[in-house]
């Protein structure tokens, strides 16, 4: 299973987000983040895929969450996604050849335009509570099992 990073930066009722403009599930609203690298650290591979998806450069963040994803019918998608929440950073975030950035209000998130599992964490997340959850995927990318392991 691969390691990946999913970073948000809450600036008082609002979150940012960005739509994925291709591959793994483009045209979804989600987090910056991506894959840890073997020569980087997982908080090394955020701050690269925040510089590299939205421009900005983080100078503090705070992993407290993971998710788990199992993928039925790809098993090289299956992914270790180590949370983060952006505490710190500069530049102002861009749209780049992978990622449109927008903000939200934390209370009207566009649940119908991002990935079906969103639903059941986001608001943990939200409120600041830990967790870990471990969610399987069928062969038609629909969630089908999931199970809170705190």
């Amino acid at each position: 299973m691969r390691n990946t990073t999913l970073g948000f930066i809450v600036k008082g009722n609002k979150i940012l987000l960005a739509m994925k403009k291709r591959w793994f599930w483009a045209d979804l609203y989600n987090g910056i983040g991506g894959k840890q690298e073997k020569w980087e650290t997982i908080q090394q591979a955020m701050i690269r895929e925040a510089k590299e998806e939205i421009g900005i450069d983080i100078s503090d963040l705070q992993q407290v969450w993971i998710l788990n994803f199992y993928f039925e019918e790809n098993p090289d998608w299956n992914q270790k996604v180590h949370v983060f929440k952006i505490l710190n950073y500069t530049g102002e975030p861009v749209e780049s050849e992978e990622m449109k950035p927008y903000w939200f209000d934390v209370d009207n998130l566009p649940f119908d335009k991002m990935w079906e599992d969103d639903r059941i964490w986001f608001k943990d997340f939200i409120n600041g509570k830990n967790f870990e959850y471990t969610f399987y995927f069928n062969k038609d990318g629909k969630l089908w099992k999931r199970e809170k392991i705190s």
